[in-house]
C-alpha cells in the first residue's frame, strides 16, 4: 500500500524536540536558540526574523519527510540584531547553552536566560540613552470603574514610580511617561483597547496576578520590609496592585536580579501641575507631531549627561505647584549664574561621570564590562571632586548644601578598582588583560609562564645540550604530542636514561623529560587558567559593588539634579532669560514675553516681537484676542503657557519681567485635527478636548482656547464660543484665567456685558496693497481677518484671489451691520425679495452675471452655447 504524505508521522530530531519544548513556554516570543556559535530561529519565528533583519531564510530537514524554515546570526552579533527585533515590537526569548558542549556526550542543556520586551531590557541599544525605557502596569479598580492604579518601572535605571486616582489621571500619566510597554489584566483588554487603541505596545497578563494579597506580598518580599508605610503606599491599594504586578512581570521575564530597584516613589497629584495629553501635544513640550519641529525640551536641554536629560524631561512633564521647591531650584540656578567658574567646573565633572544611573544598574544584574567598571570609577572620582568643590562654596544656597552633604564618592571602591583593573582593559573579560599586574600572585605567575615560556624552553634546550653534548638537540612543540626534545639518530647513544621516548621518526627520536612534562602542563593550562582566574577576580569586584548600589544611585540622582540646574543656568545665559517671581497670588504678569521655541528658529536678521500679558481673577480674567491669520495670536497663547511651565520647573523664562501666581492646571485647545480611526471628525475632537477642559477647571487654572467653534457653521460656532466664554466668566466655583483667540469678531461685544472679559488684538499695518503683520498685542478688538491676504501669501492662484475679494466685498456690503436688530431686519427683507432660488445679493448670481457679460454670442457655435448653458445650470444646481 502506498503511503500518503499526511500518513507519515514526522520524527523530531533531539535538537528540535528540545527547541519545541522551550518554544511552547514562550509561544508569543521570538525564540533565539543558541546552537554552537549561532543564534538560530525556526518556523514562523525564522520567517519573521528574516523579514525584520534582512537575513537569509533557508530550510533544513526536520525528521522524516519534513522541512522547517531557518534563519540565524552569529552569537557575537546579538547586540546588533536584538535591538532591531525589539524595536519592531517583538518579545524576544534568548535561549542559551547552559553547559559546556565539550563536557557532555548528550544534547547540550539549554534554557531561556532573558526575555526581552519593548519595556524590559538591559541592552542600551534597544532604547535611546536620553529616554527612559519604562514598563507601565495599569490596574483597573474592579469596584470603581473610574478609579485605577498605575506603576512605572525602568529596569535599566532602577526607577520605580506609582500613583492612583481617577482613571483620567492614570491615563494622563501614561501619556506623560510614554512607556514602551503597558501591562494590564486579560479581563480588561477591551477597556484598554478602547482607551489607547494601538498607541502602545501592550501585554495582557493573567488576571490572578492582579490580586491585592499577591501583589502586596510580592512587594514586601522584594523590598524585604514588613509593610509599605515607609514608601507612603500602605493605603494605596490600586497602586500596590499595579506595582506588585510590575515586579511579578519582571521576574516572569527572567529578570530576577532587581537589587537596584531598591525603593518606590509616589507620584502625588497634589505636588505637580496638571498637564493633560492634549496640552502636552499642543504645547510640544517633549514631542511634536510636525516634521522637523523643535520642542521646548530641545530648546532648554543643555544637560551634559543622559541621566540629566532624562530627569529634565520628567521635570518638564511634571511642573511643580509648591512654592518652596521651585524657589530652591531658582536659587541654585542664580548661584550658578553668579559663579561662572564653578558652573564650568561642574560641567567638566558631569562629563566625566557619564550615565552613572545606568552603570550602577548594570552592576546589580552582573552585566558590567571592564570598560564600564572603569567608567564607574571615573564617575565616582568626579563625585569626589564635586563634593570638595561644592564644600568650598561658603555662600552657597541651602539646596546646594543639601546636595553636597549627600554626595558619597565611595572612596574604597575607587581605590579597589584602581588597584585591580587595568586602564587599557578590553570590553570583554574573556579577552584577558583586565586585572592589573601585582593584584594577584597566582595570576602573575601564570602570566609569567605564558609570556616567558619560549625563553624558559630555550634555557632547557641550552642546558640539555651542555649536559649531553648533543649539539643538534632542540625543544619543539606540536598539537598532537605537545612539547618534546628531538635528537637525530646520529646522537641517539648520548640520550640519558631518564628521558622517555615519545615518537620515532625516520631520522630522529623525540623524547620527554619529567621537567618538560611538568612545564608543558603549566604552559598548556596557563591560558585557560588565566581566563578563569581573571573572570573570578573580576566577578568578585563586581559582586563587592552590590553593597554600594544605594549610595551610588543617590549620587546619580544628585548629579542628574545638578545637571538639570546647570542646564537652566546655561539656557538663561544663552537665550537671555530672566528670573521669574513665583507667588501665591492669582495674577500672571508677563512683560515682553517671548515664545522660547519660535524665537530660536527666526533668521538672524529678524527679532522676535515680545508682548505683555496680564491675567488675574478679579479684573482681567479672560482676554479675547482677535486679529488676522498669521498675526501671532496662537504664538501669544502658547508662549504664555510655556513661560508659566518654565517658571514652575525652576527655570528662568523668556521675558524681561514675570510674576507668576502658581498655576495648578494648564489646558489648551488649539489646532485642527481629527481621529478618523475612531470615527471622530475634526469638530468632534475639538468638542471632546473642550469638554475635558470645562469639566476639570479650578480657580488656579490657565486656559488657552484657539479658534473654538470653527469646525461648524458660523452661527453654531459663534454660539458655542460665546457660551464657553460666558461659562468661564460666570462660574461660581472658579475663575480660570483664559486667553481666547478667535476670528469671531462678534465676541468683542462680550466685554460690554462681562466685566472681566477684555478685548485685545494683534495689530497689522494695512497700506491698501500690502498688509504688514506687526505681531504686537494691543487693547481693543479687531474687525478684520485678512484671510484672503494669507491665501495669496500661500501661493493661491490669482484668479481665485480676485474672485474671493469680489465675493468678500459683496458679503461685507450686506452683512456688515453691527446692530443685531438691524441684521434681523436685513434678513427679513432678503426673504421678502428672494427669487425662487437666488437671493438678490447672492454671489453666485453675480458670477453668472459676469459670465454672461463676457460671452460673445456672435462667435459662439450652437454646441458651445449648449455647453455654456450647462455650466450655468451647474452653478445654479450647486447653489
Amino acid at each position: 500500500m502506498k503511503l500518503k504524505k499526511e500518513d507519515i508521522t514526522p520524527v523530531e530530531t533531539p535538537l528540535m524536540k528540545q527547541y519545541n519544548t522551550i518554544k511552547a513556554k514562550y509561544p508569543d516570543a521570538i525564540l533565539l536558540f543558541r546552537v554552537g556559535d549561532f543564534y538560530e530561529t525556526f518556523g514562523q519565528d525564522a520567517i519573521k526574523v528574516s523579514g525584520i533583519l534582512g537575513i537569509v531564510l533557508t530550510r533544513r530537514a526536520n525528521g522524516a519527510a519534513m522541512f522547517i524554515e531557518l534563519a540565524g546570526f552569529p552569537h557575537h552579533a546579538l547586540d546588533t540584531y536584538l535591538p532591531k527585533l525589539v524595536r519592531a515590537g517583538n518579545r524576544v526569548a534568548i535561549c542559551d547553552q547552559l553547559e559546556d558542549p565539550k563536557l557532555t556526550k548528550t544534547i547540550v542543556k539549554r534554557g531561556v536566560t532573558e526575555l526581552v520586551t519593548p519595556g524590559v531590557s538591559y541592552n542600551d541599544k534597544t532604547h535611546d540613552v536620553k529616554n527612559n525605557n519604562f514598563l507601565a502596569c495599569l490596574h483597573y479598580n474592579t469596584k470603581n470603574a473610574n478609579h485605577a492604579g498605575i506603576a512605572f518601572v525602568d529596569v535599566s535605571t532602577g526607577e520605580f514610580y506609582a500613583a492612583q486616582g481617577e482613571l483620567s489621571y492614570c491615563q494622563k500619566l501614561i501619556h506623560t511617561f510614554k512607556p514602551n510597554e503597558i501591562v494590564f489584566s486579560k479581563a480588561n483588554k477591551k477597556i484598554f483597547i478602547e482607551a489607547f487603541g494601538d498607541s502602545y505596545y501592550s501585554f495582557a497578563a493573567d488576571d490572578w496576578a492582579f490580586q491585592f494579597d499577591y501583589a502586596n506580598e510580592t512587594l514586601l518580599k522584594h523590598f524585604q520590609t514588613n509593610s509599605l508605610k515607609g514608601f507612603g503606599m500602605d493605603e494605596m491599594a490600586d497602586s500596590i496592585i499595579a506595582a506588585g504586578v510590575a515586579i511579578h512581570y519582571l521576574k516572569d521575564t527572567a529578570h530576577d536580579k532587581l537589587k537596584h530597584i531598591s525603593s518606590i516613589s509616589r507620584i502625588d497629584e497634589d505636588k505637580y501641575m496638571w498637564l493633560d495629553r492634549f496640552t502636552l501635544r499642543n504645547l510640544e513640550l517633549l514631542y511634536s507631531q510636525n516634521y522637523n519641529a523643535k520642542t521646548l525640551f530641545e530648546v532648554i536641554d543643555y544637560t551634559t549627561t543622559a541621566m540629566g536629560s532624562r530627569l529634565l524631561k520628567r521635570w518638564l512633564a511634571l511642573p511643580l505647584k509648591e512654592l518652596l521647591p521651585i524657589i530652591e531650584r531658582q536659587q541654585v540656578v542664580e548661584y550658578f549664574l553668579n559663579q561662572s567658574d564653578l558652573l564650568n567646573e561642574i560641567i567638566v565633572q558631569l562629563k566625566r561621570s557619564g550615565d552613572l544611573e545606568r552603570l550602577i544598574s548594570r552592576v546589580a544584574v552582573g552585566r558590567l564590562n571592564p570598560r564600564e567598571l572603569l567608567q564607574l570609577k571615573n564617575a565616582l572620582q568626579a563625585v569626589d571632586i564635586l563634593k570638595k568643590l561644592l564644600k568650598e562654596q561658603k555662600s552657597s544656597t541651602e539646596a546646594l548644601k543639601k546636595i553636597t552633604e549627600q554626595l558619597n564618592p565611595c572612596l574604597s571602591i575607587i581605590d579597589r578598582i584602581e588597584k585591580a583593573i587595568d586602564e587599557n582593559s578590553p570590553s570583554m573579560v574573556a579577552k584577558g588583560g583586565v586585572i592589573c599586574s601585582g593584584y594577584n600572585e597566582e595570576l602573575d605567575e601564570l602570566r609569567n609562564i605564558q609570556s616567558n615560556g619560549k625563553n624558559y624552553l630555550l634555557q632547557i634546550q641550552q642546558r640539555e645540550i651542555e649536559n649531553t653534548g648533543i649539539s643538534s638537540l632542540k625543544v619543539a612543540f606540536n598539537s598532537v604530542f605537545g612539547y618534546y626534545l628531538e635528537v637525530t639518530n646520529v646522537h641517539k647513544n648520548k640520550v640519558p636514561e631518564n628521558w622517555m621516548r615519545k615518537q620515532t621518526l625516520a631520522n630522529a627520536e623525540r623524547y620527554i623529560t619529567e621537567e618538560l612534562k611538568v612545564y608543558e602542563e603549566k604552559i598548556m593550562g596557563a591560558e585557560d587558567k588565566i581566563v578563569v582566574l581573571e573572570l573570578s577576580l573580576y566577578n568578585d569586584i563586581v559582586i563587592s559593588l552590590l553593597d554600594y548600589i544605594a549610595p551610588i544611585q543617590l549620587n546619580a540622582s544628585l548629579m542628574a539634579q545638578l545637571d538639570c540646574l546647570s542646564s537652566f543656568a546655561l539656557t538663561a545665559t544663552k537665550n537671555n532669560y530672566t528670573k521669574p517671581k513665583l507667588n501665591d497670588t492669582d495674577a500672571i504678569d508677563i512683560k515682553n514675553g517671548r515664545h522660547p521655541v519660535i524665537e530660536k528658529q527666526l533668521p538672524n536678521t529678524e527679532s522676535y516681537i515680545a508682548n505683555d500679558v496680564y491675567l488675574d481673577n478679579n479684573h482681567q480674567q479672560i482676554i479675547m484676542i482677535t486679529g488676522p491669520n498669521m498675526s501671532g495670536k496662537s504664538a501669544i497663547l502658547r508662549q504664555t503657557a510655556l513661560i508659566v511651565i518654565l517658571a514652575q520647573i525652576g527655570s528662568y523664562v523668556p521675558a524681561t519681567y514675570a510674576s507668576i501666581g502658581l498655576v495648578d492646571k494648564v489646558f489648551t485647545r488649539v489646532g485642527a485635527s481629527d481621529n478618523i480611526s475612531s470615527g471622530e471628525s475634526t469638530f468632534m475632537v475639538e468638542m471632546n478636548e473642550t469638554a475635558s477642559i470645562m469639566n476639570n477647571l479650578s480657580n488656579r487654572s490657565l486656559v488657552l482656547l484657539d479658534e473654538i467653534g470653527r469646525g461648524t457653521s458660523t452661527y453654531d460656532g459663534i454660539s458655542i464660543a460665546w457660551a464657553i466664554a460666558e461659562y468661564l466668566h460666570e462660574h461660581q466655583s472658579f475663575k480660570a484665567k483664559t486667553l481666547f483667540a478667535t476670528h469671531y469678531h462678534e465676541l468683542n461685544e462680550m466685554t460690554n456685558n462681562f466685566s472681566r472679559i477684555k478685548n485685545f488684538n494683534v495689530s497689522v499695518q494695512d497700506t491698501g496693497n500690502k498688509v504688514v503683520f506687526l505681531r504686537k498685542l494691543q487693547q481693543g478688538g479687531s474687525q478684520h481677518s485678512f484671510g484672503i491676504h494669507v491665501a495669496k501669501m500661500a501661493g493661491m492662484p490669482s484668479k481665485i484671489i480676485t474672485r474671493a475679494n469680489t465675493i468678500l466685498q459683496t458679503l461685507e456690503s450686506t452683512h456688515n451691520n453691527p446692530n443685531q436688530q438691524a441684521q434681523k431686519e436685513l434678513a427679513k427683507k432678503k426673504e421678502e425679495y428672494q427669487l425662487s432660488f437666488f437671493q438678490l445679493d447672492d454671489p453666485v448670481l453675480s458670477q453668472i452675471k459676469d459670465e454672461l457679460k463676457h460671452i460673445d454670442i456672435n462667435t459662439l457655435t450652437p454646441v458651445e452655447a449648449l455647453i455654456k448653458l450647462n455650466e450655468i445650470k451647474k452653478l445654479v444646481g450647486s447653489n
